[in-house]
């Protein structure tokens, strides 16, 4: 371990040792990552230490995610109560705390812990490991790896799962390997994990993906693909957007195809893009010019420009990037 993380690393246990009140927050819009990274941490500290007070705060996430132990105690609405300590995970920017940022800004000191590239850096303690799989692998560098217990292990192994797409990305590493192996070993339940969160999908998710998938638009000469849930379609399919997961994904295995694109509608005028790309386009760099980021090969963005202008613009940048 590099003498700079070992410091982080005994930095954070003491910041969670002098502290009486923690939150705990996600970013917008959570993943698997995200409930794995921030419930891997509540765990963590519940227990190694003692008499802590502490709140895990996120928006709504898939039920599919409460196999995690205290997922039934997050707090879904922000407060005003001032934590000594805020602990964010898996967050690039201030802003994608969403309605949580206050909490953040408010305590008395604050950590960042991420591996997304776009992370500029924020907090009194700050690991942001671009290289790590996921949030979850970042966070296995600072904690005591022998203090882990099963709840903390399962946590970890969930995310990581999630941003690796069960170890088939391009950030998967050895170290990602050992890790899971680590929890496995742990009687973490593998299958369980991988089949119940990330493979199953109810019949109504199945349709609204197949639906999404025959209404999908191709550019640039087939490399680019296309698909949109609009508010009606929500309506029509009887879906909401926790019924997206996936579809993104589903886009990019076409045949031929090097980058998908998947907006989904969020307000009256508000989009939620997601990018993911194959091998010779850098999403990352195509979603910061809309103010969002992510990784090379996964990132997203929001905007309330018409799709159909972010959709002629995404396709300029990958095209550049294509043809370049």
């Amino acid at each position: 371990m590099a003498s700079d993380t070992i410091k982080k690393s005994k930095r954070l246990h003491q910041m969670i040792g002098d502290a009486n009140t923690i939150a705990i927050i996600g970013h917008i819009h959570p993943d698997g990552d995200c409930i794995g990274s921030t419930m891997a941490m509540y765990n963590y500290i519940i227990d190694n230490y003692e008499g802590k007070t502490i709140q895990v705060y996120a928006e709504e996430f898939s039920p599919d995610f409460m196999i995690i132990n205290g997922t039934d105690k997050i707090n879904h609405t922000a407060t005003d109560k001032r934590y000594d300590l805020a602990i964010s995970l898996d967050v690039s920017t201030l802003e994608r705390m969403g309605d949580f940022r206050d909490i953040y800004n408010s305590a008395i000191s604050t950590i960042c812990i991420d591996h997304h590239v776009s992370n500029e850096g924020f907090g009194d303690l700050c690991y942001v490991s671009p290289n790590a799989s996921s949030a979850c692998e970042a966070l296995c560098d600072l904690i005591d790896l022998e203090k882990v217990s099963l709840n903390t292990a399962t946590s970890l192994f969930l995310g990581i799962v999630h941003d690796t797409g069960v170890f088939r990305y391009s950030c998967t590493g050895r170290r990602t390997m050992e890790l899971a192996g680590l929890f496995m070993s742990m009687g973490v339940n593998s299958e369980q994990i991988i089949d119940d969160t990330f493979f199953k999908k109810t019949r109504r998710q199945n349709l609204l993906g197949a639906r999404v998938m025959t209404e999908s638009k191709l550019l640039l000469d087939n490399r680019l693909i296309f698909g949109i849930v609009t508010s009606d379609l929500f309506e029509e399919m009887k879906c909401t957007k926790m019924d997206t997961d996936g579809i993104v994904e589903q886009l990019r295995q076409t045949d031929g195809v090097e980058v998908s694109l998947f907006a989904y509608q969020l307000s009256d005028k508000k989009f939620k893009y997601s990018l993911r790309a194959k091998a010779k386009v850098d999403v990352n760099k195509v979603a910061t010019t809309f103010g969002g980021g992510g990784h090379v090969k996964a990132a997203g963005f929001e905007s309330e420009k018409p799709y159909e202008e972010v959709l002629a613009t995404v396709a300029e940048l990958v095209k550049a990037q294509l043809d370049g």
